[in-house]
């Protein structure tokens, strides 16, 4: 979720328009429009008053990283020599084209 979506969304749920959520923080209608744009960096401060304006508050949290990769398989392939590596690659592109010649056996058969 961009700030500009957490700003948007809270001005709305507190049912104010720009110009009203302006107000609140003493600033012109167009710094309000401004930071509802996908461009829009404020600081965590700024973003944490905007939200107070509307009734909200602002909630950080951290969740521990979960590589999205399996990295023992990555070092585990580092590990082989590059002829080995190429060796591999050139299976895994064999192995491809038979299932793209599968895909296109199957195809035809359905017809």
């Amino acid at each position: 979720m961009t700030a500009a979506s957490i700003v948007r969304n809270a001005r709305r749920s507190a049912g104010l328009t720009q110009a009203e959520l302006a107000r609140r923080l003493g600033v012109a209608q167009p710094v309000v429009a401004r930071l509802e744009t996908r461009a829009a960096n404020p600081t965590v401060e700024t973003l944490d008053r905007t939200l107070r304006a509307t009734g909200h508050r602002l909630s950080l949290a951290t969740e521990p990283h979960a590589p999205s990769v399996d990295e023992s398989l990555i070092r585990k392939h580092l590990e082989l020599s590059p002829a080995d590596r190429v060796r591999r690659l050139e299976q895994m592109v064999h192995e491809g084209q038979k299932f793209a010649a599968a895909g296109v056996r199957a195809r035809g058969k359905r017809r």
